[in-house]
């Protein structure tokens, strides 16, 4: 399913609130929560805005929300996987700080991020709060509305640590609870909460919205992030899953041009309809319509050669001067692969018109919940030789090509072949840390290209308008 224009009317008098305001109380219209959530097909209405919401507006404006469309500034750029086309440690444009870790409170991609995701919550909030309103069976509603809020809370609280936690719509005397920044334990206890519910309350139905698989495997994720990890719960949901037919690997090029395929599990859906919804699409993680952007890093080529058998022939187009990736990018600017000698990031185009290509956005896959397995039966160990890990691990290196048994994995091993499988996916960085690499890793590639990586910048700031506005409520994370 595809989501773009089923929100007119939640625009009008409900849900519309710009990026300084995202948080917000309703503003007073003639139509209110009160009187417009009365049947399941309005809180349907409701339910589609917040989905829109992830998607962002579908045009290239630093002011406008763009929802996951700039995550790979936030992850790709900062895990030693992408960079601009020049990598440069003294240029201070918004872009420019991800790579050479030099993030400033003041970036705006950084607070358009964050402004983004808090609009999802927003409106994941409104539906919960209306579910009174409707006397017929809104389990599935809830459960989908507390699986997109906690999807949300999971990318914000990873990206930013200790965050305001807000759970219902604000009311105007509620400025401390909009600000003040929570323990991120408290906002894991409700990101678990709502997913416990989303596995209970869902079915396997949709792929480009929430379904109970997409509910267990990102539950999983989770429990494998925790500060205590619950690596057999995670174990048990992901095994869900892999017994499940419906779910398996298929060609790797297949994952990315043909939409729906039984690896994906859940994906952000975007139409193919006008040139707004491609360009949507591209600049998820693509170099953009100035082809500087988000191109492969020597170090991740080097580690696709060596460690990426068949994956490397799809990710990769090449020229005398670059490599840089071919996933998930539509190619509207560079059709032939012509960029001026540069060479640009462009999976992902499901039809040869460019103008119509409208691909998903894949938040969850098949072959990140084999690897996740592994991860969950290692433990926190360093290695493990366990027979349903090593087929987990194995399976996905079959479908690369590269057939020769393994007989045991080391966490740097899980590491690598989670990133020549999931680049450009935007999972690195949470997976360095995650697996207690990333200071390790980052300060030696920060090292070699002359950036200045400390551990501080594992965490991004605060967006400084937030602060400011604040009225000294919100305290900024160390070193920004």
């Amino acid at each position: 399913m595809k989501i773009k224009t089923y929100i007119q009317i939640l625009l009008i008098g409900v849900i519309a609130v710009s990026c300084s305001d995202h948080l917000e109380p309703i503003p007073t219209s003639a139509i209110t929560s009160e009187n417009y959530y009365t049947t399941l097909d309005e809180l349907e209405t409701a339910l589609m805005g917040a989905y829109d919401a992830i998607q962002g507006d579908g045009s290239y404006d630093k002011d406008k929300n763009h929802g996951v469309q700039y995550e790979f500034y936030l992850t790709e750029m900062r895990s030693g996987n992408t960079a601009t086309k020049i990598a440069d440690p003294d240029d201070f444009s918004d872009s420019g700080q991800f790579e050479s870790f030099d993030v400033l409170a003041t970036n705006g991609l950084v607070a358009n991020y964050y402004s983004s995701f808090y609009q999802v919550i927003f409106r994941a909030n409104v539906v919960l709060e209306n579910l009174g309103n409707v006397s017929d069976d809104t389990t599935a509603i809830e459960a989908e509305a507390k699986f997109i809020r906690a999807y949300a809370y999971f990318n914000l609280v990873r990206l930013f640590g200790d965050i305001p936690l807000i759970d219902h719509v604000l009311t105007p005397l509620e400025k401390d609870t909009q600000f003040i920044r929570v323990d991120k334990n408290l906002v894991y206890e409700l990101i678990v909460s709502d997913l416990q519910t989303a596995v209970l309350g869902l079915d396997n139905t949709y792929k480009t919205r929430a379904s109970k698989a997409a509910a267990q495997g990102l539950l999983a994720k989770v429990y494998l992030t925790l500060e205590e990890p619950e690596y057999i719960q995670a174990q048990l949901l992901l095994e869900e899953i892999i017994n499940n037919p419906d779910y398996t690997l298929v060609n790797f090029n297949d994952v990315f041009y043909s939409e729906l395929n039984s690896e994906v599990i859940f994906a952000i859906g975007y139409e193919s309809i006008n040139d707004s919804q491609n360009f949507s699409a591209q600049w998820m993680n693509g170099v953009g319509n100035s082809s500087g952007l988000n191109y492969a890093t020597y170090d991740l080529v080097d580690d696709f050669n060596e460690f990426g058998g068949d994956r490397s022939q799809y990710s990769f187009r090449q020229d005398p001067v670059h490599l840089t990736s071919v996933r998930y990018q539509c190619a509207k600017y560079f059709p032939d692969g012509d960029n001026g000698g540069d060479t640009p990031i462009a999976d992902f185009t499901s039809s040869p018109n460019p103008e119509l290509a409208g691909n998903d956005w894949i938040v969850l896959r098949y072959a990140d919940v084999l690897l996740m397995h592994v991860e969950a039966i290692m433990a926190g160990a360093e290695q493990t030789s366990a027979t349903s890990a090593l087929a987990s691990f194995q399976e996905v290196r079959n479908r690369a090509g590269l057939t020769d048994p393994v007989t045991e994995i080391t966490v740097d091993d899980l590491l690598m072949e989670r990133r020549v499988e999931l680049a450009f996916e935007n999972h690195r960085l949470f997976d360095l840390i995650r697996l207690g690499k990333a200071q390790e890793v980052l300060s030696a590639y920060s090292e070699l290209y002359g950036f200045g990586f400390t551990s501080s910048d594992l965490l991004l700031p605060l967006p400084q308008n937030e602060v400011n506005i604040s009225d000294g409520l919100m305290t900024q994370n160390p070193n920004y």
